[in-house]
C-alpha cells in the first residue's frame, strides 16, 4: 500500500486541529459554566489573557467573538472596556428554540399541544413521588390564594401561573424543569403580546374560564395527593388543552422568535397558564 493510502493528508489533519481560538474559547467557556467566574464578572485584562494562553491579540479577539455569539459574554466598548460574563439562562434557550421553530414554520398551536403533553409528564412523576405531600401543600396553598383573588383578573393570573410553575418544580428532574420552562416561555411570550394586542386577558376575563381553571387544580392536587399518576396526567393534558386557551390566538399563527426575544428582556416577564 502506498504511504498517501495508509496516511492521512495533511490538509486532513489540519482540519482535524483545533484552532487557537477555539481553544482559548473552550478554557474560558469552562470556567463560566463551571462557577469560576460569576456572573457581571470581567474577564482579565487583555493583555493578561495574551500573556496567560501565549496568543496573538487575533485570536484572543476571534476567541471574544465566540464566547459574545454564544451569549457567554458582553463586549463593552470605550476606553474602559473588557468583556462581561453572562451566565445561561433559560429564557436564551426559549429565544434559540423560537428561532428554530419559526425557520420551520411550526404554528405556535404545535407548541400548546408539546407544553400540555410535557406538563402532564410531570405531574405524573410528581404523583408517583413518595415525599409528593410537600408539593401538594403549595399546590393547595396556590389553590387557595386564587380563590381569594378569584375576582381579580391580574392576581389570578399571576397566582394559577405559579400553581404550574409549583407544579413543574416539584417534579424532581432539573433537565425536564429547565425544557418545560422554554417551551413555556415561548408560548407564554406569544400569549401575552396578542392578549395585550386586544387590551384585555382574554379568556382569562372570562369569569367561566377561571371557574374551569380553578376546578381542574383543585382536580390536579387531590389526583396527586391520591398518587394516581396515570389520572393526574390525563387532567392536566385536558386543562391545557382548553378550547378557549387555544382558540383566542388561532391554529394557523407560527411562532415568532421576536415575540420571545422582546418578552425575555422585560423584568418579570413569567409563563402564563
Amino acid at each position: 500500500m502506498r504511504p498517501t493510502e495508509a496516511t492521512p493528508s495533511k490538509a486532513r489533519r489540519q482540519a482535524r486541529r483545533p484552532r487557537v481560538a477555539d481553544l482559548v474559547a473552550d478554557n474560558l467557556r469552562d470556567r463560566v459554566l463551571s462557577g469560576e467566574l460569576a456572573d457581571g464578572d470581567l474577564l482579565p485584562r487583555q493583555e493578561q489573557l495574551i500573556d496567560d494562553f501565549a496568543v496573538s491579540p487575533p485570536s484572543l479577539r476571534e476567541a471574544f467573538r465566540i464566547l459574545e455569539t454564544e451569549g457567554l459574554v458582553t463586549i463593552i466598548r470605550g476606553n474602559v472596556g473588557g468583556a462581561q460574563v453572562e451566565i445561561p439562562r433559560p429564557e436564551k434557550v426559549a429565544y434559540l428554540l423560537a428561532m428554530v421553530l419559526q425557520v420551520r414554520g411550526i404554528s405556535i398551536d404545535d407548541v400548546a399541544v408539546s407544553l400540555g403533553e410535557l406538563e402532564s409528564l410531570c405531574a405524573a412523576m410528581v404523583a408517583r413521588r413518595p415525599d409528593r405531600g410537600t408539593v401538594v401543600t403549595a399546590l393547595r396553598e396556590r389553590i387557595e390564594e386564587s380563590r381569594a383573588a378569584f375576582e381579580d383578573t391580574d392576581a389570578y393570573v399571576r397566582l394559577a401561573r405559579q400553581f404550574h410553575e409549583d407544579l413543574v418544580h416539584g417534579c424532581g428532574n432539573e433537565t425536564l424543569v429547565i425544557v418545560l420552562g422554554a417551551v413555556e416561555t415561548l408560548w407564554s411570550a406569544h400569549v401575552e403580546e396578542l392578549t395585550l394586542r386586544r387590551e384585555a386577558l382574554e379568556p382569562f376575563t372570562d369569569l367561566s374560564f377561571r371557574q374551569r381553571s380553578l376546578d381542574a387544580h383543585v382536580a390536579i392536587a387531590d389526583a396527586i395527593e391520591a398518587g394516581d399518576a396515570t389520572l393526574v396526567a390525563e387532567l392536566v393534558r385536558d386543562h391545557m388543552n382548553e378550547p378557549a386557551r387555544h382558540n383566542f390566538i388561532g391554529a394557523d399563527l407560527v411562532v415568532r422568535s421576536s415575540m420571545v426575544r422582546h418578552a425575555s428582556t422585560e423584568a418579570g416577564r413569567r409563563p402564563v397558564h
